[in-house]
């Protein structure tokens, strides 16, 4: 085991792995990597990676193994016949997952003799290494301190979440869900201009308008939401629901898909008839929040 600061392996070579080796590779570290189909590590080792021949292999090559793979089904698939080479090992897993699954995942590694730290990595492939990109871990928070030039390496800005591995994944799903919850309805805004005559081109600009304005829309309810108030001096659920059933209506008369604008109309309506048409919009949180929470 090569348990040198600046030897790492890469097991998984999708999109975000090879982003990830190719970050270490040009930050100098020595790079061991395994994927399935082993033809996609060809320009990395052209650049010097080593190619290991198993997964057992590139786990026994070095003290720390970044994992990226689609889930954790593909990782115990990986893993499970490398268990002999585990021991000792640190496990930087940026596979997304439940809460669950990460905590069942670093309890397996550690089975094992390994230590996991689980990661959600807030960045697109092409922002990995880039000093604006940004990770949640969640883990031992020794061992991240000791490989923290290494998590450096692979994203700008690196955040602790605590000791749970399950809270870095639950914040990345947080994450995701507004991620790609905001990125639906800017397609569903697409189908809708093009259905007009309008190009993507046309809309960008006051999209991404009102897209800047939620960071201090979400400040604003953050706080009142927390503190449990709902009132509707700014905003009232009613009115919410007409706007959301304007969009609905225009949608369908343009001839668009509208499963999003009808779910969004649907919480509107569920909402006011769950008696709560004249508090704030966000009075929904409540709705669709755990019972007791």
């Amino acid at each position: 085991m090569n348990s040198a600061r600046n030897a790492v392996t890469v097991i998984g070579l999708g999109p975000m792995g090879r982003a990830m080796a190719a970050a270490l590779l040009d930050r100098g570290y020595a790079v061991t990597v395994w994927n399935r189909t082993a033809s996609r590590a060809g320009d990395l080792v052209t650049r010097g990676a080593t190619l290991a021949q198993s997964p057992a292999d590139a786990v026994a090559a070095n003290e720390v193994a970044i994992i990226s793979l689609t889930d954790y089904a593909a990782v115990d698939a990986v893993l499970e016949p490398a268990t002999q080479a585990l021991d000792g090992r640190v496990l930087i897993n940026l596979t997304s997952a439940t809460p669950e699954e990460a905590r069942a995942g670093a309890h397996w590694a550690a089975g094992h003799g390994a230590v996991q730290l689980t990661g959600g990595v807030n960045s697109s492939p092409t922002g990995i290494g880039q000093p604006e990109s940004y990770a949640f871990y969640g883990g031992p928070r020794e061992t991240f301190d000791r490989h923290r030039p290494v998590l450096e390496a692979l994203t700008g800005r690196v955040d602790h979440k605590g000791e749970d591995p399950g809270l870095a994944a639950l914040h990345y799903q947080i994450g995701m869900a507004v991620f790609w919850t905001s990125l639906l309805s800017f397609w569903q805004a697409i189908a809708l201009a093009r259905a007009n005559g309008l190009t993507a081109a046309d809309i960008l600009p006051s999209t991404a308008e009102t897209a800047n304005s939620l960071s201090e829309t979400f400040a604003f309810y953050a706080e009142r939401i927390d503190a449990g108030v709902h009132l509707g001096d700014v905003d009232r659920l009613a009115m919410g629901l007409a706007s959301a059933e304007h969009v609905l209506h225009t949608s369908a008369d343009a001839g668009v898909d509208t499963v999003l604008p009808a779910a969004v109309v649907d919480l509107f309506r569920r909402g006011v008839a769950a008696g709560r048409g004249a508090d704030s919009c966000s009075a929904l949180v409540e709705l669709m929040a755990k019972p007791g929470k």
